[in-house]
């Protein structure tokens, strides 16, 4: 039994690292699209392109990640996966703001790392704890 339960926790967390690396590409190629080609302010470009990383990121999560844990109420698990990724999300912008408005670092590059890696890296794990036991609980 511990084997098991070992086993589905791990072809979890696979699946949540696959629908996140798909909403992660979705969010960078944004995010650079709308900050290099388009010349978006830093801020701005992210806001828009969590927005496109949360829809990726709610198809991935009901159809596939946690497909066997789709309640019976969507517009609860819709509300509460918008909620949670906002938050997420708004903890990455943090990280933008900080670097830019603190630490005074606005390159390109520093813009990247502090949204992209710092910020990713802290929004991906209150997003596995959070959707995991309030989007999409065990039944």
């Amino acid at each position: 039994m511990r084997d098991l339960l070992g086993h589905h926790r791990v072809r979890e967390v696979g699946r949540f690292l696959v629908t996140g690396g798909l909403a992660y590409l979705a969010d960078v190629a944004v995010f650079n699209l709308l900050l290099l080609v388009f010349d978006v302010p830093s801020l701005w470009a992210k806001v828009v392109s969590s927005i496109i990383a949360i829809a990726v990121a709610f198809v991935g999560s009901r159809y596939y990640t946690w497909a066997d844990r789709r309640s019976a109420h969507p517009g609860r698990e819709y509300a509460m996966f918008l909620l949670l990724s906002v938050i997420a999300a708004l903890l990455q912008i943090g990280c933008l703001w900080f670097s830019r408005h603190v630490l005074g670092l606005t390159s390109p590059l520093a813009d990247n790392i502090s949204s992209n890696i710092v910020g990713m890296a802290i929004a991906t794990i209150f997003r596995f704890l959070t959707f995991r036991s309030l989007v999409f609980p065990a039944r």
